[in-house]
């Protein structure tokens, strides 16, 4: 047992996992309590009368592909957020362990931490260095804090960010990794990645095990409804994750809708769609550099644009108005009027830009 076991909650380290019923689809399933018979209502191949794979192993193997790492280093759960909600539970004591998050940035890193009853530091993004991340501040919370603080034991960075967009520096995220080893993991959720210019830090798994990298088929394979995302991370994390996460937490339907996007053809189209996305995202921040009612478009590595406007709330009329739904930041007390655009198709980008061009 490493130190990445050491760090997480006894109750966890000791705890035995459900044993749910045994999993050996060639024989008839008298032992599961399940319906014999499909609903008419059943859209599914293999039939949703069964319970799935408790823990699916092709899926993870065909996951593990995808993202070029072996399967013990891969978990497969209901999307990012199950991932962070995993993690947390399974390392953080309630009142006693803490989380950094770097601000402004995915939300569900603070409500998670904060639902299992840890304590959350901030180390808030510099919007004067295009919302990177605070290296000396981070660097200060990795070490030593009061007891009141917290014992650190994990860091969540979301590179590119969100709402920002941009990627984060990854020598500043490796550093930091280095400076954590032993006492905390370095979550590093990769949800945008497709849409960057630049490499996935799971290649720099083997070298740094504290290192976990959050990964999800909901944006650039189209499947957010399908809930699908993994946890690529050192295997004794894995095995962790993996006495927390509910059986059957993967619905089959959701598997035959991943089997069918990761097929050859589907990711080729995938591929071409994100680079329709990227030049889209190009014209659209130009465009809307142009508008008078427009401050400032920032820099993108995603697919969505943030955007400061003199007058955020007219804006969302405008967008309103044209049938469009544009994301609010005015409540993040550190953004202003900005808000955070998703790039759509051409033709709805057309119809966002016309609609903001009267935005005052």
């Amino acid at each position: 047992m490493s130190w990445l076991t050491e760090i997480a909650r006894p109750e966890i380290r000791a705890l035995r996992a459900y044993e749910h019923a045994v999993w050996e689809p060639g024989l008839v399933r008298l032992h599961a309590n399940e319906s014999p018979w499909r609903s008419h209502a059943d859209p599914s191949l293999e039939g949703l009368n069964r319970y799935p794979e408790p823990h699916p192993h092709q899926l993870t193997a065909a996951l593990a592909e995808l993202y070029g790492v072996p399967a013990d280093r891969v978990l497969a759960g209901r999307g990012s957020d199950e991932a962070i909600d995993l993690l947390i539970r399974c390392y953080c004591r309630a009142g006693q362990d803490a989380v950094v998050v770097c601000p402004p940035t995915f939300g569900m890193y603070s409500v998670a931490a904060r639902i299992q009853g840890a304590i959350v530091r901030e180390a808030p993004l510099l919007p004067q260095a295009g919302f990177q991340l605070d290296a000396a501040a981070l660097q200060a919370l990795a070490g030593d804090a009061p007891a009141a603080a917290g014992t650190l034991k994990l860091v969540f960075l979301c590179s590119p960010n969100n709402p920002t967009g941009n990627r984060l520096d990854s020598a500043v995220i490796l550093a930091l990794a280095r400076a954590l080893e032993g006492r905390a993991l370095l979550v590093v959720d990769e949800a945008y990645v497709e849409f960057a210019q630049a490499p996935s830090l799971v290649a720099q798994l083997a070298e740094r095990p504290g290192l976990v990298v959050l990964r999800t088929l909901s944006k650039a394979h189209g499947l957010a409804g399908a809930r699908c995302g993994v946890a690529i991370a050192h295997p004794e994390v894995i095995a962790l994750l993996r006495k927390v996460i509910q059986p059957y937490a993967i619905t089959q339907l959701t598997i035959e809708a991943v089997f069918a996007a990761l097929q050859p053809e589907a990711r080729a189209r995938a591929a071409q769609r994100i680079a329709t996305l990227q030049r889209e995202r190009t014209r659209v921040a130009a465009a809307l550099q142009t508008l008078p009612g427009v401050q400032r478009v920032w820099p993108s590595d995603a697919n969505f644009l943030l955007v400061q406007f003199a007058d955020a709330g007219a804006a969302l009329e405008r967008a309103r108005a044209a049938g469009l739904l544009l994301r609010d930041l005015r409540g993040s007390g550190t953004l202003g009027q900005a808000l955070r655009i998703s790039v759509g198709s051409p033709e709805q980008n057309d119809r966002l830009l016309a609609a903001l061009k009267g935005a005052a």
